[in-house]
């Protein structure tokens, strides 16, 4: 037995994405710990924690609205990630990783969003 949200790809691939972030973020200089390090762990996560939490005894225009506290989430995690690459704790070769997969992460949210009536 399955909650709904477990079954959709966008969540199941903003999981993925957090844990990806989480990884990567533990390479970060200890001073930056209750700053940068722990905004985008908190960022990244929360696009799947809206996702699953709009989905759950929502109305419709509910779970369109947690679908775009998921993207607002996305998009400051993006920021966080050009922080990152700029103070050079991330390659600019993991920053396009990242980047390609938040890109193709916001077109997929967005389209879901939009098919919700």
């Amino acid at each position: 037995m399955k909650f709904k949200f477990e079954n959709l790809s966008i969540w199941q691939k903003a999981m993925d994405f957090g844990e990806e972030i989480f990884l990567s973020s533990k390479k970060f200089p200890k001073d930056e710990m209750y700053n940068l390090t722990s905004q985008i762990r908190r960022t990244s996560d929360s696009i799947a924690l809206n996702i699953s939490e709009g989905s759950i005894g929502q109305t419709n225009p509910e779970f369109r609205k947690f679908m775009g506290y998921s993207i607002r989430s996305l998009a400051k995690t993006v920021t966080c990630l050009h922080k990152a690459k700029r103070r050079e704790y991330i390659s600019e070769i993991k920053f396009n990783e990242f980047y390609q997969s938040s890109f193709d992460l916001m077109n997929m949210m967005v389209a879901f969003r939009n098919r919700i009536k």
